[in-house]
This record gives structure tokens, C-alpha cells and sequence, in this order.
């Protein structure tokens, strides 16, 4: 699995209009699931994730993780982090797992990492959707399983 973890101030998705997801201090993370990716492999980025030592502590270094902050997550699938542009100008995507697989990992991924205890909101997998963010640091991180 791939991951894109941003530090946000807040974050939120929106689809037709609506906002169907949305966090205050904390992670925006944007998944995608790969062929091949497990439940496995999604439980063990969402604890990696949940003790990522990216927030800063009383010294303003970064040493605390989402779990020591008591911070939400916004948890986005995002199919295009598979994105191949090895040759030519447009982006292959057959490396991602297919829909029905990904948005199963997705959705693993989502509840591992609320079951280790940040509350987690999601976006809505495959919907055309609208991310808002403001970016805190800025802070990203990319993780792959």
C-alpha cells in the first residue's frame, strides 16, 4: 500500500457539495491500495502511520505521533498514488489493485487505524471528490508497505 501523510491544521472532502469528511488537527491521508496489498500490509501502514514521531513536542521538535497528541485523521483513497510515469506523458495506472480490492484495503486501512484510537473520517471511495487542507508545517510524508 501507498500512503501520503500530511500535518494538517484541518482538513476536509467534499462530494456534490457536501462535506462527507473532515478533520481538525492531525493527518490527511491519502491511500491507495497496490495489486497484490494484503489486510496485513494495510494494518501494519495504519499502525506505522499512528506512531509516525511527526507532530512537535514542548521543545518544538518533531517527537510526538498522532496517538500522543490525541489528533483525528481524514483518510482519502487516492488510486492515482500508483501512478507509473516512467514513459511518456501519460500516467499508467495497472499497478493499482482493482476497485472492488482496493476500496476493501481502504476501508481496512481506515478502520485499523481508528481501532488504534484517533478518530478517523473518510472520504468516499471512487466518488469524484473535493479535498480541503491546510497544511501544517508543511508536513508530508510518503510511506509505501
Amino acid at each position: 500500500m501507498r500512503a501520503l501523510v500530511q500535518r494538517v491544521r484541518h482538513a476536509s472532502v467534499e462530494v456534490d457539495g457536501a462535506v462527507v469528511g473532515q478533520t481538525g488537527p492531525g493527518l490527511l491521508v491519502l491511500v491507495c491500495a497496490m495489486q497484490g496489498d494484503s489486510a496485513a500490509q494495510a494494518d501494519a501502514l495504519a499502525a506505522k502511520i499512528a506512531k509516525l514521531r511527526i507532530f512537535k513536542d514542548e521543545a518544538g521538535k518533531m517527537n510526538r505521533s498522532l496517538l500522543d497528541t490525541g489528533g483525528g485523521a481524514l483518510v482519502v483513497s487516492q488510486f492515482t498514488l500508483a501512478a507509473d510515469t516512467r514513459s511518456g506523458n501519460r500516467p499508467g495506472f495497472s499497478t493499482a489493485a482493482p476497485p472492488a480490492e482496493g476500496e476493501r484495503l481502504y476501508l481496512q486501512f481506515a478502520r485499523a487505524l481508528a481501532a488504534l484510537g484517533p478518530e478517523v473520517q473518510t472520504g468516499r471511495f471512487g466518488a469524484d471528490m473535493a479535498v480541503s487542507l491546510l497544511n501544517d508545517g508543511p508536513v508530508t510524508i510518503w510511506l509505501e508497505s
